[in-house]
């Protein structure tokens, strides 16, 4: 059953009515903004067996993957001109374990890094005599191209302690390169808390003072372990986010978020507003389990912000979760709410991903269910109430359906003029029901439209907030019946 989305009074399904009149009064006082970025298309999973994946985008053209390999034993590097094509890239060893000493068990997490005109891998190692004795490394490479050249160890990150340390990053703002990674500090009783400092005068080293920015204290970070590990940055409208992995690499493993004004004091720590729930989870709906330890990309055209990151598609591990190898790399598009902050949405199910429907007329509103119903609202908060997989047409080829990405299963279909959102019920009604020919925007062939597939000349329409399948003749009834995918 489709439930209603928590951003409205649960259950109140008699409320709607009401709702929706402010809310299409309140979508006319919005002012249109900026132009959004287009759909982006992928298929998830996009690698499997790879688990703590970056990926960077470079000025070759080129993005490069590393990820965490499931024997531990190596730093893989792989490259593609687009992000799908990281998917069937060759992938190159650049550097293997020690036998013997420091950097010899547990090679974890790498991320690939330019600056100053080289190539940097920050990774986690342990040793062979005490696998667990975790600390931070940094290879550097001069070549162009960093699948070849020479690959030089420039040895462990010095931090304040001499104890359990992974997850290095680093990222630029207000001209100051900073580092980011998770710890463990002695007289606090958790697995690892997160820091900061500024870079010291190479990229493997650090100077100053070092800011403790968050610890794990609340429920869903303390979960089989008390961790706060994988920091990640994107900056976008005036502020900087980080992302951080935590609770146990299981099911449990989420997304939490730091955030900070972008012209603040970034190792103050009352700069950073932490969060109160995780910002990315399990999915079981979607079948998603344990999505952690991202970064960030852009798409290819460059116009939309790209979530990298791992998770399974199984929530039952046998043993320590640590020693399954199948954590994939899986990416989505990042959605920005109207406040300027970022909105994850959930875990997409694997396969073809979801887009949102704009509408083209009232362009801050987006095609949603809520209680069943189809409408455009904006500022749909529950995002994935606002994504659609387009699957080919369930009554059959030249035509397509548009699936519930957080119903997976459940379907836009019309039943009296009326657009709801439904299971399957493996009826022919119901097939013809939910399958539409798509058509060059009525109002601007940039766009979509759907006509009915079994009522010609019928399209799919808001009209009052709400989505029906109408004759189409006014140019207002034309810009009421255009959507843009995104």
């Amino acid at each position: 059953m489709i439930r209603p989305d928590r951003s409205h009074p649960t259950g109140l399904v008699r409320r709607a009515a009401t709702a929706t009149v402010f809310t299409l009064l309140a979508s006319l006082l919005v002012a249109a903004p900026a132009p959004a970025a287009p759909a982006v298309n992928h298929t998830n999973p996009l690698v499997a067996q790879r688990a703590d994946p970056h990926i960077v985008r470079h000025t070759d053209g080129y993005y490069y993957l590393t990820a965490t390999v499931p024997e531990y034993d190596r730093i893989v590097l792989r490259r593609a001109t687009t992000l799908q094509g990281l998917s069937t890239a060759p992938e190159t060893t650049i550097w293997r374990r020690h036998t013997s000493g420091e950097m010899s068990a547990h090679i974890w997490a790498p991320e690939i890094h330019f600056i100053d005109g080289r190539w940097y891998v920050y990774f986690a190692a342990g040793r062979a005599d005490d696998i667990w004795r975790i600390r931070m490394y940094v290879l550097e490479n001069s070549a162009a191209n960093p699948l070849g050249g020479l690959w030089t160890e420039r040895g462990r990150i010095t931090t304040p302690w001499d104890t359990f340390a992974l997850d290095a990053s680093t990222f630029v703002a207000g001209g100051v390169r900073y580092l980011t990674w998770a710890q463990q500090e002695p007289g606090i009783a958790t697995n690892s808390n997160l820091y900061l400092a500024r870079m010291g005068a190479t990229p493997w080293t650090i100077t100053g003072p070092v800011t403790r920015l968050t610890v794990p204290t609340y429920d869903w970070e303390t979960r089989g372990f008390r961790v706060a590990e994988g920091p990640a940055v994107i900056q976008r409208n005036g502020r900087i986010f980080l992302t951080y992995s935590a609770s146990a690499t299981d099911a449990n493993y989420c997304l939490g978020l730091l955030t900070a004004a972008a012209t603040s004091d970034l190792l103050n720590p009352a700069s950073w507003t932490k969060s109160p729930t995780p910002v990315f989870a399990s999915n079981a709906a979607t079948g998603q389990y344990g999505p952690g330890h991202n970064s960030f990309t852009t798409s290819d055209d460059g116009q939309s912000d790209i979530l990298v990151y791992h998770d399974r598609n199984y929530r039952d591990i046998t043993g320590d979760p640590l020693n399954d190898p199948n954590r994939r790399t899986r990416i989505q598009k990042l959605y920005w709410n109207a406040d300027g902050t970022p909105n994850f949405g959930i875990p997409v199910p694997d396969g073809a991903t979801p887009v949102r429907l704009r509408s083209h007329d009232l362009t801050a509103n987006f095609v949603r269910h809520f209680a069943y119903r189809g409408r455009v609202e904006p500022n749909v908060t529950n995002l994935a109430d606002s994504q659609f997989r387009i699957v080919t047409g369930l009554a059959g080829a030249g035509s397509v359906s548009l699936e519930s990405t957080n119903f997976p299963g459940h379907y836009l279909r019309h039943r009296n003029y009326e657009i709801h959102v439904e299971r399957d019920d493996g009826s022919a009604q119901f097939r013809a029901d939910a399958s539409f020919v798509r058509r060059p925007g009525l109002a601007d062939s940039a766009g979509i439209s759907l006509e009915s597939g079994n009522f010609p000349g019928r399209y799919v329409r808001h009209r009052a907030g709400l989505l029906f399948i109408e004759p189409v003749g006014t140019t207002a009834e034309r810009g009421s019946a255009t959507f843009h995918l995104e």
